[in-house]
């Protein structure tokens, strides 16, 4: 238990990026036409914020069930290799793999990465922090549409990368890692006008994986809290 308490208090910090992007998630979801209830069941059952976006956007112009579902797909396909990734780190049997996929996210990733944790215990501590502070603000958002009418206006447009980047930059030790960051950085607005962001962190996620096993061939693997 204290593992998982460990991993729960590791989120906290990330509370001050996820809470504004869960109300607006709401706000627009309700916006769409989607019930308090149908709001609240989609934060449950996918946990997937920026699919849970898009979704409330297809509904809103009443899109079919194959364009959610491959949207939601495309979106969420960088999920493989955060998987890849903690497979190596873990020894996690079916079951607890079945478990800790359901409610993996970007953040609850990032920080275990960080921390060098290898644990199943701080890995659930980490995803169940988030989903219970997202439930909360989905549930909070829902009641209180009707007072926000613009989403925009909760600042996730600006505050969400923040925290990414706060995940992001304790990772940068070395020159391998931070050229890669500055690649994948590059690419990205160079793409982000031409492409369907859900693409973007599709291909993005692919190419920076791919550079940073090619610059790092014959290197010996360290962790993150090791330099060479």
């Amino acid at each position: 238990m204290a593992e998982f308490w460990r991993g729960w208090r590791a989120m906290v910090p990330l509370y001050v990026g996820v809470i504004p992007f869960g109300l607006a998630y709401a706000v627009s979801a309700r916006s769409a036409g989607l019930g308090l209830l149908d709001t609240q069941l989609m934060s449950l059952a996918v946990f997937a914020g920026s699919a849970q976006f898009s979704a409330a956007g297809l509904f809103a112009v009443q899109a079919g069930w194959l364009a959610l579902v491959l949207t939601t797909f495309v979106i969420n396909v960088r999920h493989l290799l955060y998987s890849l990734t903690l497979s190596q780190r873990l020894r996690l049997s079916w079951p607890q793999r079945l478990l800790a996929a359901q409610f993996l996210t970007d953040e609850a990733f990032g920080v275990v990465i960080a921390s060098g944790r290898t644990t199943l215990g701080f890995l659930l501590g980490a995803e169940l922090s988030l989903y219970a502070v997202w439930n909360l603000s989905t549930l909070v958002g829902g009641l209180a549409s009707s007072a926000v009418t613009d989403p925009q206006a909760l600042g996730v447009d600006f505050i969400f990368p923040l925290t990414f980047l706060a995940l992001l930059i304790p990772l940068l030790k070395r020159p391998l890692e931070i050229a890669v960051a500055l690649f994948c950085g590059l690419a990205t607005v160079l793409l982000v006008r031409v492409f369907n962001p859900g693409l973007i962190i599709l291909v993005i996620g692919l190419g920076g994986s791919l550079l940073g096993a090619w610059l790092s061939r014959g290197r010996p693997d360290l962790s993150p809290g090791e330099t060479s």
